[in-house]
Formats: C-alpha cells, sequence, structure tokens
C-alpha cells in the first residue's frame, strides 16, 4: 500500500484510492459537490481542491489517485484561495431562493458557501437562467439552482440503470435534462433528491409543506416491501410529512424505492379512526370500543374453535401476530395462515426455505444467477440495484424464467414457466452447466413462482437445482427466496400457518363459501377475494377503510406500521424494530393492544400486559426474534421435498401495479399519480414541471 504525507501526517493508504478518500480516512474534512462515494468520480465540480508537492496547480482530490511518496495540504492559503474561488464561480448564476427553497437547512451548497465561500461576489452581469423541466410526478425541478455536478445523471445511468438523464449543451448553454422531456421511470428515481446538493431537484409532493428543522426525526423499518429498508420517518405534530433512507449497507445501501418513500400522503387518508359494528340494517355504524369488542365476543364465544379463522396481512409486526396466534389457539382455532398469496411456504420446514440465505449483500460476492419468477425491479427495486451493480462488474451470467421485461441489466431469457426449471434441475438445460461452472451460483425464486398451484413442485425443483449446482454449498448459501410483503418471513418464524388439521388461506375462502368456517378474523388483510367469504362473521382489524374494511362486520382501528412499535423480518431473515413517529388516529390502538384487550373480554386472557413482556415471551418460544439487525445463516434442512409434477403455463408476475400494491399505497394520491403516468400512460412529457 502507497505511503503519502497528509498535512504533515504520514499515511498509509489503500492502493486504487483517492487523494479524498485517504483525508476523510485521516478524518480531514474535504469538500465536495459532485463526488460520490457509490458513484463514478468525474471530477467536474473542482470544489474538493488540495496542494499536491510538486504540482503547478491545485488538484482534485476526488480524482488523483494516492501515490507512493506524495506529498498533500488541505489547508494551505493556496488551497483556501483555491476553494473561494470555486465557489464564487458556482454562485455567479444562483438565485437567492435560499428563503422559499425546499432544501434549506439540509443544503450542501449553503453549508459549504458559509464555511469555504466569501460574503461578496465580483460578478454583475446578467444572470442566467434556465427553464424548468418535467421529471415526472415525483421529482420537483428549479433549473437555475443547479451546479451542473452530475450525480443525477451518474445515478439514473449506473445504479438505477435508465439513462434518461443527461448534460445537454455546452458551456453556458449546458443543461441537466430529461431526454424528450418525459418522465424518469425508475423505481428509485426519487433517490436523486438526496443526491442533489443544491435545491435543484427537490421533492414534489412534499414542495412547500415543512422546514426540515420543524420536524420529528424517527429511526425506523420501512414496512412497504420484504427488503427491511433502513429509513427515517419525518413528522410534524402527529402528521407523517415524509420518509427518507439510511445507511445500511448491508440491506439498502442509502437507496429507498420510490413507493417506500412517497407513498407517505396515504396514512393520512381514508383512515379508520372508530371502531364501526354492523347493525341489523346491514350498515356499518360507530361503536364504543365496548360495544365493538362485545359484538366480537358474542359472536365468537358461540363458535366452535374449528369453524373460527384467521388471515393476518402482508404489513403486520411480529407482535400482533403472536398475540393472534396466541389468541386463536386459546379458541382451539387450527385455521391460521399468512400467506395471502398463497405462496407454498410451509414455516414448519427449515427456515433456509423461505429466506434469502445469501444477504442482499451476498449478491455482490456471486458469480451465477437464476431469477425464477420473479421480477426484482418491480418487487424489490433496491434488491435490483445490488444485481446491477455486480452485473456491472462483468463476468455475471444472469439467466431468467419467467416474466420478459426489462429489469436494467442484460441477461438469457430461458423461458416462461416451470418447464424450463425441470430442464435445468435435470441437468439437459445449457444454464444448468453454467450454474455448475460458477463457484458461487446463485438462484431467487419469487412470489410468481411459488403462488401457484404447483408451487411445491416448483420449491423442490429450484431446491434440487441448488443442490446439484453447488448454490447451497457449505460455505456458500444462494438458495434464495424473494418475498413481497414486509410481515410473510416474521409469519412464518412465528408458525402462522394451518395447524394440524387446519385451513390455509384459500381452506378458509372455501369454507365460508360452504358455511364450514362461520367467522374469520382480518388482521390487516386486505389482498383476498372478499366475496368469496359468504356468509361469515368478519373481524376487520385494521388501519384504513381498504377492502377489508369494506366486508367487515366488525371493524376494530389498528395503526400503521409508523404508529406504532414493532418488530419486522426481512426477506433476509434479518428481525429489525421499527419505532413509533406518530399516534394512531382519533380512537384508533396498536394492534397487540387490541387483541389483549379482547382476549380480556373473551375470558381468555393473554399472559402479557405490557409490549416488552410480549416481546420476552415472544423470543422464548421463537428463539430467532431474540437476535435483532444480524443476519443469522439458517441450516439446510427439510423443506421443498413435496411430490408433485411441475404444471405448464408462464409464472404471473407478483405484482401488478408497483405503486399500489397495499392499502397505505392505494389510498396515496403520489401513488395515484404514479399509476396514472407510468402504468397507465395517462401524461406523457408536456414539458413542463408541473
Amino acid at each position: 500500500m502507497p505511503k503519502l504525507t497528509i498535512d504533515g501526517i504520514e499515511f498509509e493508504a489503500e492502493a486504487g484510492s483517492s487523494v479524498l478518500q485517504a483525508c476523510e480516512a485521516l478524518g480531514i474534512e474535504i469538500p465536495r459537490f459532485c463526488y460520490h462515494e457509490r458513484l463514478s468520480v468525474a471530477g467536474n465540480c473542482r470544489m474538493c481542491l488540495v496542494e499536491m508537492e510538486r504540482s503547478p496547480k491545485p488538484v482534485a482530490s476526488c480524482a488523483m489517485p494516492v501515490a507512493e511518496g506524495m506529498v498533500i495540504h488541505t489547508n494551505t492559503e493556496t488551497v483556501k484561495k483555491a476553494r473561494n474561488g470555486v465557489m464564487e464561480f458556482l454562485l455567479i448564476n444562483h438565485p437567492l431562493d435560499c428563503p422559499i427553497c425546499d432544501q434549506g437547512g439540509e443544503c450542501d451548497l449553503q453549508d459549504q458557501a458559509m464555511a469555504y465561500g466569501k460574503d461578496s461576489s465580483r460578478y454583475h452581469e446578467h444572470k442566467r437562467a434556465v427553464k424548468d423541466k418535467y421529471m415526472g410526478p415525483l421529482v420537483k425541478t428549479i433549473m437555475t439552482r443547479c451546479i451542473h455536478c452530475t450525480r443525477c445523471v451518474r445515478f439514473a445511468t449506473e445504479i438505477a440503470g435508465v439513462p434518461e438523464l443527461g448534460l445537454l449543451g455546452r458551456g453556458e448553454g449546458a443543461e441537466i435534462s430529461t431526454y424528450l422531456e418525459k418522465a424518469l421511470a425508475s423505481e428509485l428515481s426519487g433517490n436523486v433528491i438526496d443526491l442533489c446538493p443544491v435545491g435543484a431537484l427537490t421533492s414534489k409532493p412534499y414542495a412547500f409543506h415543512a422546514r426540515s428543522w420543524e420536524l420529528g426525526k424517527t429511526e425506523s423499518i420501512d414496512a412497504m416491501d420484504a427488503v427491511g429498508a433502513a429509513i427515517r420517518i419525518d413528522s410534524r405534530g402527529n402528521e407523517v410529512m415524509r420518509v427518507l433512507p439510511r445507511l445500511n449497507d448491508d440491506v439498502n445501501e442509502e437507496w429507498l424505492s420510490d413507493r417506500s418513500r412517497f407513498a407517505c400522503d396515504g396514512l393520512r387518508r381514508q383512515r379508520l379512526d372508530k371502531p364501526y359494528v354492523r347493525g341489523a340494517d346491514g350498515k356499518l355504524a360507530p361503536a364504543s370500543w365496548d360495544e365493538a369488542l362485545a359484538a366480537v365476543t358474542s359472536k365468537l364465544g358461540g363458535i366452535d374453535g374449528s369453524k373460527i379463522a384467521a388471515i393476518a396481512g402482508d404489513q403486520c409486526d411480529a407482535e400482533s401476530m403472536f398475540a393472534l396466534k396466541s389468541l386463536m389457539e386459546s379458541l382451539g382455532s387450527p385455521n391460521l395462515d399468512c400467506r395471502q398469496e398463497g405462496a407454498v411456504l410451509d414455516g414448519s420446514g427449515a427456515r433456509a426455505g423461505y429466506i434469502f440465505n445469501s444477504g442482499f449483500a451476498g449478491i455482490e460476492d456471486a458469480d451465477a444467477l437464476l431469477i425464477v419468477g420473479s421480477n426484482p425491479r418491480i418487487e424489490a427495486p433496491v434488491v435490483n440495484a445490488r444485481i446491477r451493480k455486480r452485473w456491472l462488474l462483468g463476468d455475471f451470467p444472469v439467466g431468467v424464467i419467467g416474466q420478459q421485461a426489462d429489469l436494467t441489466y442484460e441477461y438469457d431469457y430461458l423461458g416462461a414457466g416451470p418447464q424450463t426449471l425441470g430442464e435445468i434441475a435435470s441437468g439437459k438445460h445449457p444454464f444448468a452447466k453454467v450454474l455448475q461452472k460458477a463457484e458461487r451460483p446463485m438462484i431467487i425464486v419469487g412470489m410468481g413462482a411459488l403462488a401457484r398451484t404447483d408451487g411445491a413442485a416448483v420449491l423442490a425443483a429450484a431446491r434440487k437445482v441448488a443442490e446439484d449446482t453447488g448454490a447451497a454449498g457449505r460455505d456458500w448459501n444462494g438458495f434464495n427466496i424473494l418475498h413481497t410483503a414486509s410481515a410473510r418471513v416474521g409469519g412464518l418464524d412465528l408458525g402462522f400457518v394451518p395447524g394440524e388439521g387446519g385451513r390455509d388461506v384459500a381452506g378458509i375462502m372455501e369454507g365460508a363459501e360452504k358455511g364450514n368456517i362461520e367467522a374469520v378474523y382480518l388482521l390487516a388483510a386486505d389482498e383476498i377475494d372478499m366475496n368469496r367469504f359468504g356468509k361469515a362473521f368478519v373481524i376487520y382489524q385494521g388501519h384504513h377503510g381498504d377492502m377489508g374494511a369494506h366486508r367487515a362486520d366488525v371493524i376494530l382501528p389498528g395503526a400503521a406500521y409508523t404508529e406504532k412499535s414493532g418488530t419486522w423480518v426481512n426477506s433476509e431473515g434479518r428481525v429489525q424494530r421499527g419505532q413509533r413517529a406518530a399516534f394512531p388516529p382519533g380512537e384508533a390502538k396498536e394492534d397487540w393492544t387490541i387483541l389483549r384487550a379482547l382476549s380480556g373480554v373473551m375470558d381468555k386472557t393473554l399472559p402479557f400486559d405490557t409490549l416488552t413482556a410480549l416481546r420476552e415471551q415472544m423470543a422464548r418460544a421463537y428463539p430467532v426474534f431474540a437476535t435483532l439487525d444480524d443476519l443469522v445463516p439458517a441450516q439446510w434442512g427439510a423443506f421443498g421435498t413435496a411430490d408433485g409434477a411441475l404444471g405448464e403455463g408462464a409464472f404471473a408476475p407478483a405484482i401488478a401495479n408497483f405503486y399500489m400494491t397495499c392499502p397505505i399505497s392505494r389510498a396515496s394520491e403520489t401513488m395515484a399519480e404514479c399509476t396514472a403516468v407510468f402504468v397507465n400512460g395517462g401524461k406523457e412529457a408536456t414539458g413542463t414541471d408541473g
């Protein structure tokens, strides 16, 4: 490793690193606008200038690789004057928008102008103005503020894989723009807002709603998909104003999908804020908590346990599922299920059979990939960015069985359905040899492959491929299940699946149609056909007036994921804990407290009175919940051993509309606008910013 001297300190830097990185490693702050550690080096803002001995002029530290014997000075008069001059140049045409700019208070240009700028400008010519660009319903543009750092261009091209942004023109006429003035079509487009060091790109839904210093900031976990991204929830009073990503290199790096970021306005609309009971006239009427719980008790108390069922939804926290399972067991009901989509995954088998065993970061270590029945770009955009990151490094063959779509990287399209998977499992398909030659092959199986009548056979075939190709070896486990629901792995870990003689979701609905199931408890479960419940008594506990609430006979208002402290387990099997950022509206309560109160009214009192006591019991019964945030390797054991023939027909997409997958996103005006633009093609390029 090369040795160099920085400000009189001898330092041994990593080979291939830049002078800027070496300075940062020493704790020396170097200002920058264009440099970002996850993007390629552009070297065009020149703010990071430092003095290097034997160089005739200051050098851009972000673009200068370290070398043996190099002597660097970061705080000389020459460096100060150079940075002063660069800042003066950057501010020549910059408008005095700070009082009304949404970036105010968290603007890199503001901060660095204070630290490295001057108190006046020598330029009095007419200022340049740039027309605002249309980038879709999510990103607001004020392009006169742009300093041409090109971070957004490099993100769109390198990370998101949609080369729709570019720097057009030269010199004073240079402008950042989308090609042909169309919306930025990426599920990760909102990340350019975080990357922009000035107020040129800001959040359109959040514009002029709040100032950064007015907001309470709560570190939590995203529950809008199964990635479990680290997020920060910014709220004012009891209202969630925005959701931003936090740094977590193992899960989401520092990116966040657009649905997770922008659907938060759905938390304010169509909320359930009081209990309701359906009267003799067939209409739902507001009721007190005592009346609602009494209505549930009177119905469930007179029914045999075998005729009661419970279904957990896609965003439920582990605590509420544990409480509901405990209540159902006390009632003698074996009819439990958390798999709304009907995926053939059983919590009683080995945990390795239903988690993303390699971890998301493990994608970067793989050297071949087979995707079965999944579109990662739609189902988990942040995970798809990892796959693209690995693909850009080269020597990474990717094969896809299922929907043919633009995944932002090149792949071999192998086939549409399970027959192709069967050929790979038998070794007849050429891609089987590709996997066998790889040192660390990886298989990603999606819900589109498992939520079928032949899902068990598909899982068995995928397991066989993993074992035959070494994807499930001693030192490497590349057998991965990619879930679409944040509650799914936690539900399977809790065994929230049918007990002995119990019914799954399909069986519950069939039983309700035939009259064999007389009562169904829906815990925020909305993604099923409510028309199939026949005359069954339906209790809906949730936070939005969505499909479940419309069918319910009793509505118990619960809390959304931003309104409770809860535990979620992501696709990797990583147990993470979210924190409450706001309180539920009106009379709504946290979910576990509703179930605890109901159990008391029914004389089936659950043995915990506090959240801490509940978590202690849950960890004792299911030890996986005792370890937070760490990835615990799962033992390769019995799963996917069911006999059955592979069916025919293509794997269907697990998600039809990325922007609307849950009650929160369906209530969001922003997601409705995105659906109109990107899914239905309602509004193409307008040439304006709104």
